[in-house]
């Protein structure tokens, strides 16, 4: 089964479920499956949500998935996904900011000024 779910449902870089939406659309999706059992409902959510992260990711070039595992605490995750995606493309001088950045954070602040001057280096 293929459910469009509407994007403004999710909020900020799409880790966030807005529950009044969220709600609205759960009783919309009850209407027209009434099958669907609650866990199901959950399990559509939750999967909804993966898939805008995802998304929101692909049109950060990363930054938006490292937001998220910041805000989490999860910061060395959040530091790995940007690298990954500095990867496969090193030319991309925003997220060389957003690792600089992270990694100042982290307290791994002469990476971090070097990261900084990768993506300066890119303009």
């Amino acid at each position: 089964m293929t459910v469009n779910i509407p994007r403004d449902m999710f909020k900020g870089d799409a880790g966030t479920i807005d529950d009044e939406k969220a709600a609205s659309f759960r009783e919309t999706l009850r209407c027209r499956y009434p099958w669907l059992t609650e866990n199901s409902l959950d399990v559509l959510m939750e999967n909804a949500r993966k898939v805008a992260v995802g998304l929101r990711d692909e049109e950060t070039d990363g930054r938006s998935l490292s937001r998220v595992l910041e805000s989490q605490g999860r910061v060395g995750e959040a530091i790995r996904h940007l690298e990954g995606h500095l990867e496969r493309d090193p030319s991309d001088a925003d997220t060389w900011y957003a690792l600089g950045e992270l990694l100042c954070k982290s307290g791994r602040a002469e990476e971090g000024y070097k990261a900084f001057a990768q993506g300066r280096a890119l303009f």
